[in-house]
């Protein structure tokens, strides 16, 4: 392995091992409790370290924005896999979805709520993001319904979800109640 390769590699681990920090301070005393400052004692490297990674918490929380897109996608795709029908697959990215959101509240903020300076719905999206709406659009465009296109039942169903999952996260919706919320949601909204 050459010099540069060792460097890079290096760079890249000090890389994950910020996001990593970053994500699990966030989720255990908010984001408020992320400062640079707080990561670089953490992670035991000196501000400027951090600050050759990233410029600053927008950043930082716009890679852990992307980490957490990727593994929403990866738990949606994993939940509607084995689904036997339409009503099945949308059922089950729901509850996924909603599961995802519930279980990874600060990763969840980081991508919806949080200025991470990522683009959505544009030419130069990241492809984490993209990936996470493909994997919505996946199971939802089958039941999109005729004459309305696959993409924007897409974005008014997951605008659903996201309503659901910001409510229940503030303490406005009962968790107790998801399932029926769900169901609800399949049989109105997808009517399935």
């Amino acid at each position: 392995m050459s010099v540069q390769e060792r460097k890079q590699r290096e760079r890249a681990e000090r890389e994950r091992l910020i996001v990593a920090t970053a994500r699990e301070l966030a989720e255990q005393q908010g984001w408020d409790a992320v400062t640079t400052r707080r990561l670089a004692e953490r992670i035991e490297y000196s501000q400027p370290v951090l600050y050759s990674h990233f410029r600053g918490k927008r950043e930082i929380i716009g890679a852990v924005a992307l980490e957490g897109a990727a593994e929403m996608a990866v738990a949606v795709r994993a939940a509607t896999s084995g689904a036997s029908g339409p009503r099945e697959r949308v059922t089950a990215l729901a509850l996924a979805y909603l599961d995802f959101a519930a279980r990874n509240p600060a990763v969840y903020e980081a991508l919806f709520q949080l200025d991470g300076g990522l683009a959505f719905a544009v030419e130069e999206t990241p492809e984490p993001l993209k990936d996470a709406f493909a994997a919505l659009l996946e199971s939802l465009a089958e039941v999109a319904g005729d004459g309305v296109p696959p993409g924007l039942f897409t974005e008014v169903f997951w605008a659903s979800l996201h309503g659901l999952a910001t409510l229940t996260r503030a303490g406005r919706l009962l968790p107790e109640d998801v399932e029926p919320r769900v169901r609800l949601l399949v049989e109105r909204l997808a009517a399935l």
